[in-house]
């Protein structure tokens, strides 16, 4: 799988743990030595990162004997190095969105025209709903290369006659990735010549799939492993949620429209469903990075009704200096050019909540009274919505590395990081001011999005143990 987000070593696994460090080494240099000394004269240059990564996970699964590899594709599929197994058990595609459109297109029709691209003859696919038009795109892969493709039903339809079912991983959207790996999970085992996979149950095709061009697979009764899997389920950097004292991180390496709404859906749920401090003092704090050719300002106008306090941006760098830390060094990005989006970002939110506010010029705006943000005065009747005002000129902060960003945010406060430096490290008065609010309030909640290695980062800093 990738990306990695602490450890390179998380993207091949074998029975969910990523390999040693001794395993990793061992089948590095022997891959390495071996492309070496077979590689064409003429052409001299090894294989890139993430095709060397692959080849080199294809050579540790054969050699390790797995009984099976799950492979995620990097990007696309068509073209991927992946894509080079001519017959898988079985293939799966998720819900499409848009995303690495410099390399897929740029619409959502050229985007399922790639993901299509993995299906093989003969060999069973599965999809989850999508929008008519993708859909179509697919199931037209499908007869070009004679695959088999079935839509999965809802999970909802594995429920009838049972409790409802356990998901280890939060948010709705992980309800179609399970009915989608409940599909891939039975193929594989029939395939295999495995007994006892409960009945299959027709499902009656909704009224919404009426008519959709890719024929419905039968939902089954499930196994108590299958239960158990799904219920046991993790995912490091996906709906992820650590609580550290006063302070609760909320991790989700989101980075595309689609996966912001269910980050956004996700968040305002898990942040409401905790206990609200009795004095009401909650600060929310959003941390924010994205990379690559993404629209950030698309993604950061989808974080906007979050309500947050503040918003931090900051490269993907861990520390300023990266050089202690192979495993997360990009050397296509400079701090420069890293920081400059960052800027471009503080600008891009600090418009949003301008124009949000002149969206509802009855909105109070807040007031400092004692160091602690205070609503201001009632204006009638039309404070009923909402409830709770929350600051709308929500400052935008800026810091060189993740590091000086969650120390920030944390102000020593998480046993997990050091006290930001003395004052005078914040110049910005929204620094300073934001540092009282901070260290009083009963409740900082913090939602770190729109990148996973910006996740992996911050995962490195707050649960230093993933990085032995």
């Amino acid at each position: 799988s990738s990306p990695h987000l602490v450890q390179v070593r998380e993207r091949i696994r074998i029975n969910g743990q990523p390999i040693s460090k001794d395993l990793f080494n061992k089948y590095f240099w022997l891959v390495y030595n071996r492309l070496e000394e077979t590689k064409d004269p003429a052409h001299a240059s090894m294989p890139a990162y993430f095709r060397f990564l692959t080849i080199m996970a294809f050579h540790v699964f054969l050699q390790e004997k797995v009984d099976l590899a799950v492979v995620e594709v990097g990007i696309g599929g068509t073209y991927d190095c992946t894509n080079i197994i001519r017959a898988p058990v079985v293939c799966g595609v998720s819900s499409l969105g848009i995303d690495h459109t410099s390399i897929l297109g740029d619409t959502m029709e050229k985007i399922a025209w790639q993901k299509g691209g993995i299906f093989k003859p003969g060999v069973p696919a599965f999809t989850v709903a999508q929008l008519e038009r993708p859909l179509e795109v697919l199931r037209e892969r499908a007869q070009e290369r004679k695959c088999p493709l079935y839509l999965c039903p809802e999970l909802d339809d594995f429920e009838e006659g049972c409790r409802p079912l356990e998901l280890g991983l939060a948010g709705v959207h992980q309800r179609s990735n399970a009915a989608l790996a409940l599909q891939l999970a039975r193929t594989w085992l029939q395939r295999r010549g495995c007994q006892g996979l409960g009945e299959l149950k027709e499902v009656p095709p909704s009224t919404e799939l009426l008519g959709r061009p890719v024929p419905l697979a039968p939902a089954f009764r499930l196994t108590d492993a299958m239960i158990q899997g799904l219920r046991d389920t993790e995912w490091l950097g996906r709906t992820q949620v650590l609580s550290h004292g006063p302070v609760t991180w909320y991790l989700d390496g989101a980075h595309t429209t689609s996966s912001i709404q269910a980050c956004v859906r996700w968040f305002r749920q898990a942040a409401l469903n905790q206990d609200k401090p009795h004095d009401g003092s909650e600060v929310r704090v959003l941390l924010f990075n994205a990379t690559g050719d993404r629209d950030t300002a698309a993604l950061l106008k989808l974080l906007v009704p979050c309500h947050f306090d503040y918003a931090v941006f900051c490269p993907n760098f861990t520390e300023v200096s990266v050089a202690n830390n192979a495993d997360q060094q990009n050397f296509n990005v400079t701090l420069e050019n890293a920081l400059t989006r960052c800027l471009e970002n503080q600008r891009t939110w600090t418009r949003l909540l301008e124009e949000k506010v002149g969206q509802d010029p009855w909105l109070p705006s807040p007031l400092r009274v004692g160091g602690l943000l205070q609503a201001a005065p009632a204006r009638g009747s039309l404070l009923l919505v909402p409830p709770a005002p929350r600051p709308l000129n929500s400052p935008a902060l800026v810091f060189p590395c993740l590091a000086q960003a969650l120390r920030w945010v944390a102000q020593g406060r998480d046993p997990h990081l050091a006290a930001p430096a003395a004052s005078g490290a914040h110049p910005h008065p929204a620094a300073s001011s934001g540092a009282v609010l901070l260290r009083e309030a009963a409740a900082v909640r913090v939602l770190v999005t729109g990148s996973l290695h910006l996740v992996g980062g911050a995962l490195r800093l707050l649960c230093p143990a993933l990085s032995q």
